[in-house]
């Protein structure tokens, strides 16, 4: 463990800030240094919570990152321990400025390669996965049994297949036909079925469900193993492969069909070679989840850092999590390439506003017990962290939940906060790899796609070491942000080259698929 006697007791992100973060656990009666004195701690203040730096009165603002987190709920003394029991998160008013700012990055220098699978649409992989997908929950268990007949023994044979991924879920009938619900289920399973990390894939279906295979191909627009590059066959786009447990006669004949299929198509899947590609191929969504009171201080901007690198490069980094870019939109706003992209971020807020309250939810409850427990207080004091894993670059477009991203540089993907459900939208837009920012200690995979995880402390880092991959608490001990964040980049494309991740050698990631559900169980 770190020396705490060599670590600075607390910072101070904002000169306007009337509160300063706790760097270490602050004893009751230390000396904290401000930067104009010193201050007493009135109280034990946890890591990552927060210390009032002067008298607030009740009912004033309180503020950090220079913006408002909340309002006193009751006066609060100087050196005091600010947090639930005497912050609270009103509704405010804030400034929707639209596109007044334009973010210019810094020239990143020589262009960068690392080495991807190059796909026939002209995207790149950075894993090649061979997928079966259930169309509905019913054929789910039936999609895990085909996997399980291709064994480790007989995968061997395929060095470049990185495995295959059963692709279940819980959805897929008891919803509207044409509906909400079946449009975005479509947007997930095809988004994935043609991902470039998939490189092959099989359709299971019941056969009765409403979620046909057959709609969704034609409306998908799907074809026979979409990510085989144009040197492979199929070019010519075959129906894809399909199989539905009440046409071929129960699930043992099934299985059978289907462990065969894959058989089939594991040799094309196998000529398929990494090859030098530009770093302008990659998509990086971003997630931040088990946050802390550090997430915003420590790993979110540095990885806000590593995505302005990357899209220096060309690339495209995903801020989803709509619920948590709350309170921060206006923020977003102000960067925004166009009117209209601001424009379209905002009611994306404005519908959630709805959608909570028609649900008897309230966005501003969003912080979880782990988050609350690790410091942070109020949505907006989760929100204006979050955001920060997007970096400064101009806002450049706006998506709805798994429709595909066309755009480069940074975008918002309209998502739910909860980790599973919206990184399974975001790889379904189209990400090739993901980056999870977590305070607490989150043990989330993401197959397909490669999952970095980045630690905000130290403590949690060294306590949960094998699944934590990078420790960003190292800022609060003197590294800069930027140092971090180049390590952060290069990380990026070592990983995207091949290297595993921890949740990769712990083989997380098939349970994670779990696509939104927005509407009514019929």
């Amino acid at each position: 463990m770190p020396d705490e006697s060599s670590s600075p007791a607390s910072v101070i992100l904002r000169p306007e800030d009337n509160i300063a973060v706790a760097c270490r656990d602050i004893h009751a009666g230390e000396k904290v240094p401000t930067g104009a004195g010193e201050i007493e701690a009135a109280e034990k203040i946890p890591l990552g919570h927060k210390l009032a730096l002067e008298d607030i009165p009740d009912g004033a603002e309180i503020r950090k990152y220079g913006q408002v987190i909340g309002f006193a709920s009751g006066a609060i003394p100087a050196g005091g321990h600010v947090h639930v029991h005497n912050c609270g998160a009103e509704t405010f008013q804030r400034d929707y400025a639209f596109a007044t700012e334009s973010p210019v990055l810094n020239d990143p220098g020589p262009k960068r390669t690392f080495k991807g699978y190059l796909r026939r649409d002209g995207r790149v992989g950075t894993r090649n996965y061979l997928a079966v997908i259930s169309t509905v929950n019913c054929s789910a268990s039936t999609s895990k049994y085909i996997c399980r007949e291709i064994t480790p023994e007989i995968l061997e044979e395929y060095p470049n297949v990185d495995g295959i991924l059963p692709l279940t879920h819980k959805g897929g009938c008891g919803m509207q036909e044409d509906g909400p619900d079946h449009e975005q289920l479509n947007r997930v399973l095809s988004g994935f079925a043609s991902h470039p990390n998939i490189g092959a894939y099989l359709l299971v279906g019941l056969g009765c469900e409403v979620g046909q295979a057959s709609h969704l191909i034609r409306n998908a627009q799907l074809v026979q193993v979409e990510g085989l590059s144009s040197a492979e066959p199929s070019e010519d786009g075959g129906p894809p492969p399909t199989i539905t447990i009440q046409e071929e006669g129960g699930v043992s004949a099934t299985i059978k069909a289907g462990a065969q299929a894959v058989l089939e198509l594991l040799p094309q899947l196998n000529e398929i070679q990494r090859t030098e590609q530009p770093v302008s191929s990659l998509m990086l969504g971003t997630q931040c989840g088990g946050s802390d009171g550090n997430s915003g201080i420590t790993a979110n901007p540095a990885l806000g850092g590593a995505s302005d690198r990357l899209i220096s490069h060309g690339g495209t980094v995903i801020l989803g999590e709509t619920p948590e870019i709350y309170g921060a939109e206006h923020l977003l706003t102000r960067r925004a390439a166009s009117k209209e992209i601001g424009e379209k971020l905002v009611e994306r807020i404005k519908w959630w506003e709805w959608y909570s309250s028609t649900l008897g939810a309230e966005l501003n409850n969003n912080p979880s017990p782990g988050n609350k427990a690790g410091g942070l207080t109020t949505i907006y004091e989760k929100s204006l962290g979050a955001i920060a894993k997007g970096g400064s670059s101009s806002l450049n477009g706006v998506y709805g939940y798994a429709e595909t991203v066309s755009a480069s540089g940074l975008v918002v993907m309209d998502t739910p906060g909860y980790d599973p459900v919206s990184l399974t939208g975001i790889v379904a837009g189209g990400a090739n790899i993901c980056v999870f920012t977590t305070g607490r200690g989150s043990v989330y995979g993401c197959k397909p796609v490669p999952c970095i995880k980045i630690a905000t402390n130290t403590p949690m880092y060294l306590k949960m070491r094998e699944d934590m991959d990078i420790d960003a608490g190292c800022v609060l001990d003197g590294t800069p942000i930027d140092a971090l964040a180049d390590g952060i980049f290069e990380e990026l494309v070592e990983v995207a080259s091949g290297k595993q991740t921890a949740s990769e050698k712990h083989g997380f990631g098939e349970e994670e698929f779990a696509p939104w559900s927005i509407g009514p169980v019929l």
